[in-house]
């Protein structure tokens, strides 16, 4: 392979910001949708193509479908950044399914295979670094995007060319009409920045919502010690009828709070079989529903254990959004919530995003 931009290369990234409108200040910027899925390189020489992530490890070995598009797609010599997804649904009501796209991942040539044939994924291109044998990172994005898009004009996948608007009012209907189709916001590049390797140069647009959950257990943290026992996460539930149900965790506390949970949380401890969630027990199995205490392929060789807590605290937790009956990203503790019933804390307390068909952000005008 012989690219006038090569491998390893770290991909630029994004800061958060507060608002479709706090992009204002910075001067003229592209909106587009945030995917949610793989942060992916394409690095193709004719025959040849590398799948490269976030991190710089390579993806090629696991999304063969992709490959194989890449090379019927794509131009013969090109450098794209962008986001490799699975879709799921019937027609009129896909969306993007991130664990799914987890499972992907695995050891297995036969399941990489089955999978690339029962879940494929698909390709969204949103940057160009090279063409032929020319290098566009210090270019513009405004010329990046020009040229990307007379790059790859007419696909219909599985690459496709993510969609791109410089309207506020666009961005910001998308941010709430897209996260029915999976999206989690909204990305805003500034049209005069050149493409900046590993720097946060652009903007992300995320949901935020909070729910009252139950807490159920936790987990200590990497660096307790029996002399100075620290708590490492939360453990959170959601009650669906009589079944306390694992929607996600909570952590990221400082050293001094992480003492100060554990000491205040030992009342609650409790045996497992004294726990709503006794009937799952602790084997480590192969967790499709990510059971507490369990593991799976992106846990193997971690300490799942957790102490049990009666399920009588309530907490308030900002999240993001769901993928499918969990958070999708760790939770952040808000405060206790001791005028809750932990009972009353149910799944209909989550906002449901209005459906949207993924083939609308796909399709080609």
């Amino acid at each position: 392979m012989d690219l006038p931009v090569m491998p390893p290369l770290l991909p630029m990234l994004a800061k958060p910001i507060a608002s479709v409108a706090a992009t204002a200040k910075h001067g003229e910027v592209l909106f587009e949708p945030k995917w949610d899925g793989f942060r992916c390189l394409i690095f193709k020489d004719g025959e040849e193509v590398e799948l490269a992530s976030r991190n710089t490890k390579p993806l090629t070995r696991y999304f063969p479908e992709v490959v194989a598009a890449a090379l019927e797609q794509l131009p013969d010599r090109c450098v794209l950044d962008g986001e490799i997804f699975v879709a799921l649904g019937e027609p009129g009501n896909q969306r993007l399914e991130f664990e799914r796209l987890q499972d992907r991942i695995h050891p297995a040539k036969s399941r990489v295979a089955k999978l690339a044939e029962e879940t494929p994924a698909g390709f969204a291109a949103f940057d160009l670094l090279a063409l032929d044998d020319t290098a566009w990172i210090e270019r513009p994005l405004r010329e990046r995007r020009q040229a990307l898009e007379g790059a790859l004009a007419g696909l219909d996948g599985p690459c496709f060319l993510s969609r791109v608007t410089t309207d506020p009012d666009t961005a910001q209907a998308w941010f709430h009409e897209l996260e029915g189709a999976g999206f989690d916001g909204i990305i805003a590049k500034p049209l005069d920045a050149n493409y900046a390797p590993n720097q946060r140069s652009m903007f992300k647009i995320k949901h935020s919502r909070t729910a009252d959950v139950v807490l159920c257990g936790y987990r200590e943290h990497k660096t307790s010690t029996p002399e100075n026992p620290l708590i490492g996460s939360l453990l959170l539930g959601l009650w669906d009828g009589d079944s306390l149900q694992h929607i996600g965790v909570s952590a990221s506390f400082t050293a001094k709070r992480r003492a100060e949970l554990w000491q205040e949380l030992q009342p609650l401890v409790c045996t497992i079989d004294e726990h709503p969630w006794a009937a799952w027990g602790a084997a480590a199995i192969a967790n499709p529903d990510r059971v507490p205490g369990t593991q799976s392929r992106w846990s193997a060789g971690k300490d799942l254990s957790f102490t049990p807590l009666r399920p009588e605290r309530v907490i308030e937790v900002g999240y993001d959004h769901m993928e499918g009956r969990r958070f999708r990203h760790t939770a952040q503790f808000k405060h206790w919530r001791d005028d809750r019933d932990p009972k009353s804390c149910t799944y209909e307390q989550l906002e449901e995003p209005t459906s949207y068909d993924l083939a609308k952000i796909l399709s080609i005008d």
